[in-house]
């Protein structure tokens, strides 16, 4: 009985820490994006000429997003019964967003104009350990130039 309370303790833990968390992150998010606005992210094509440069440098935004406790079980249910697993949908996006952010906040410090052929990367961590750790490792790169 007491192993079912800390259960379920922690399971109303980790929704109301992690929902205030990701409340605050998505709202730091959207500040950090409006502040980068000026910054463009481009993606050259292969028929498509190169931007002229005086300088040119590779910048790369890195980040890892952890899963809380209760997105954790309710993800072990969904992934149960099959289909999409919609609460780590939001996981990935602001994982996403944070790695292109600090790939451009980079790129504003050296003074690029812009950012061109961006790419990113995902690494699951954790995803099969047994204690239930889930998390992901997002790699936004491009080449700045001035």
């Amino acid at each position: 009985m007491e192993t079912l309370g800390i259960f379920f303790i922690l399971i109303l833990v980790g929704f109301f820490a992690g929902s205030h968390i990701e409340k605050k992150h998505l709202a730091d998010l959207h500040d950090r994006e409006y502040r980068t606005r000026q910054l463009p992210l481009i993606n050259i094509g292969a028929k498509t000429p190169i931007p002229e440069a005086d300088r040119a440098k590779l910048f790369v935004g890195s980040v890892v997003v952890s899963s809380d406790y209760f997105k954790t079980f309710v993800a072990s249910w969904m992934n149960f019964f099959g289909g999409r697993i919609t609460v780590y949908e939001t996981l990935v996006e602001r994982g996403r967003r944070e790695a292109m952010l600090r790939m451009k906040e980079d790129a504003i410090k050296w003074g690029a104009r812009q950012v061109v052929n961006v790419r990113l990367e995902t690494a699951e961590m954790g995803g099969q350990n047994p204690n239930g750790v889930v998390a992901v490792e997002i790699i936004a790169y491009g080449t700045g130039v001035q």
